[in-house]
């Protein structure tokens, strides 16, 4: 657990065991602002914290709002600029404002909306939590409520100018279906990214830790390996083998979720025979899901140039849908 869901629960623990707890949340930017929105930092009575808003810039200013929240138990709305000066100190060329909402837990947010949304981010859920920032309306939400948002990962105010929405959506996973040349490039792509990498090849001497330094390796047959992991709307697919006996059965598979990517190797004569045997299979329209030949039209010759393609299509078919 980590990032905004290791926050909420800190911050329901804090309160929980008596400490006293306050969310400041960045809920809009303007202009070089050090952290996005959805960005948090949590307070305990205390005065410790953990997270960050600002990178530093004002987070005193934020801590003293929180610690009077905590004994009024009511939400600060808060509007900082950040100077030149500041924003250079933590690695911007210029400054910009911020919006900051600070919520004492067990005042203005509520604790048992809290603890679902930790509980929902803990099982894998997406989950957007919605906040007023004229009032103390607060109220947890799906995907579906604001599907460009989640599909961006992107927090923020909606145009009413008072419904600050926190995507909270679980990790982006790639499955990479073959121990290739190719694989070893697009996997630390795929990380730096932001994805959970994993590899699924039963070829031993391909899927080896030598050759695939810090990612998660499943030797076993790909169908049977993509039914254990799970396949969800947050998981993209890459079938590298060039081997029907391997990628097939995971096409199929991933072909029967929910996987916002799925990507093949193979020429466009490779694709028409794996295109015909979908069919055989007893698949439909549901085959125009895949992308093949894998990756972007970008003229690339290199495994390196091949992997850039495709990491470009799988982050195309995320963030525009």
């Amino acid at each position: 657990m980590s990032g905004l869901c290791g926050l909420s629960k800190l911050a329901l623990d804090w309160h929980l065991s008596g400490q006293g707890a306050v969310l400041a949340t960045v809920v809009e930017t303007w202009g070089s602002a050090p952290r996005p929105a959805g960005s948090q930092l949590a307070i305990r009575a205390d005065g410790r914290m953990e997270g960050s808003v600002s990178g530093g810039c004002v987070e005193g200013a934020v801590i003293v709002e929180a610690l009077e929240a905590l004994d009024d138990g009511k939400q600060r709305l808060l509007e900082f600029g950040v100077s030149d000066d500041e924003a250079f100190a933590v690695g911007l060329a210029c400054g910009g404002r911020i919006k900051i909402l600070v919520e004492p837990v067990g005042g203005t947010m509520p604790v048992d909306i809290l603890t679902q949304l930790v509980a929902k981010r803990e099982s894998g859920e997406s989950v957007g939590y919605v906040a007023d920032l004229n009032g103390e309306a607060r109220s947890l939400v799906g995907a579906d409520a604001y599907p460009d948002r989640f599909r961006l990962d992107r927090s923020g105010v909606e145009g009413d100018g008072q419904t600050f929405v926190a995507v909270h959506n679980p990790p982006l996973r790639m499955i990479i279906i073959g121990g290739v040349h190719i694989a070893q490039h697009l996997a630390p792509m795929a990380r730096a990214c932001g994805y959970d990498v994993t590899l699924v090849d039963p070829r031993a001497s391909f899927a080896s830790p030598a050759r695939f330094p810090d990612v998660t390796i499943v030797e076993d047959w790909p169908d049977a390996a993509l039914d254990e992991l799970g396949l969800d709307a947050r998981t993209a697919v890459v079938t590298l083998t060039h081997d029907p006996k391997l990628d097939d059965p995971a096409i199929m598979t991933a072909l029967r979720s929910d996987v916002f990517y799925l990507g093949c190797l193979g020429s466009t004569r490779t694709h028409a025979k794996r295109m015909a045997r979908l069919r055989d299979a007893g698949f439909g329209d549901e085959i125009k899901r895949i992308n093949a030949p894998v990756g972007l039209d970008i003229g690339g010759r290199s495994v390196a140039e091949i992997a850039v393609s495709i990491i470009a299509q799988v982050t195309q078919a995320l963030r525009q849908g």
